[in-house]
């Protein structure tokens, strides 16, 4: 069983950047995708950054440009750098493996506003 702890969300200003952190500790981290989703209210939860193996990464078109994933399997977690913030980005952001584990974190709160 894996336990997601996701991180680094808060308020900010459009043209601001936040970096999520995902910590997905009991996880063979280094082995499949992993990627970060959002849930905006009123919406359906999407993927938005994929990275797997050989750090091979993908991303919407909404964030392509704007949005970093990464992952650091040294302490089984993965990253979202996000710059150049829209307040359409505004959502909680998850992270899960790619195709989805069957359970969620808490998620972490990304507001966009000024």
């Amino acid at each position: 069983q894996v336990q997601l702890v996701e991180s680094g969300g808060g308020l900010v200003q459009p043209g601001g950047s936040l970096r999520l952190s995902c910590a997905a500790a009991g996880s063979i981290f280094s082995i499949g995708v992993w990627g970060w989703y959002r849930q905006a209210p009123g919406k359906e939860r999407e993927l938005v950054a994929a990275i797997a193996n050989r750090d091979i990464t993908n991303y919407a078109d909404s964030v392509k440009g704007r949005f970093t994933i990464s992952r650091d399997n040294t302490k089984n977690t993965v990253y979202l750098q996000m710059n150049s913030l829209k307040p359409e980005d505004t959502a909680v952001y998850y992270c899960n493996r790619a195709p989805t584990l069957p359970y969620w974190g808490q998620g972490t709160q990304v507001t966009v506003s000024s």
